[in-house]
């Protein structure tokens, strides 16, 4: 899959947190995520108040839902349980493992996965 149809893929999705989501999928739309919201803050300035801001707040709020869809989606298709999404409440060693359950390689045989 690649960095446009992942793209695709996730907004068609935008809510649904059944299936699975490879790898690709789910790393492409971070990338995009990321890079939507750096480029808002640098076009439009960052700082208290400022227009860039405002408007990267604005992005993270509607990519809320699908990003948390996708991380759903990717945890099930590497055989781990949406409820270690909670790890992210942990600072820092939680964002560690999280970030490592989401790399993890796709689950062969499972019976979530759509192979």
């Amino acid at each position: 899959m690649g960095f446009g149809e992942s793209i695709k893929t996730v907004f068609s999705k935008y809510a649904d947190f059944n299936g699975v989501a490879s790898r690709p999928e789910y790393w492409w739309w971070t990338l995009f995520s990321f890079l939507v919201s750096a480029v808002l803050g640098v076009a439009f300035g960052r700082g208290e108040g400022s227009l860039g801001n405002t408007l990267v707040s604005l992005w993270s709020l509607a990519t809320l839902l699908p990003s948390l869809a996708v991380a759903v989606r990717r945890l099930r298709d590497a055989g781990k349980h949406w409820g270690n999404l909670f790890w992210l409440l942990l600072p820092f060693v939680g964002w560690i493992i999280v970030i490592v359950y989401l790399a993890q390689p796709s689950v062969k045989n499972s019976k979530t996965s759509k192979k």
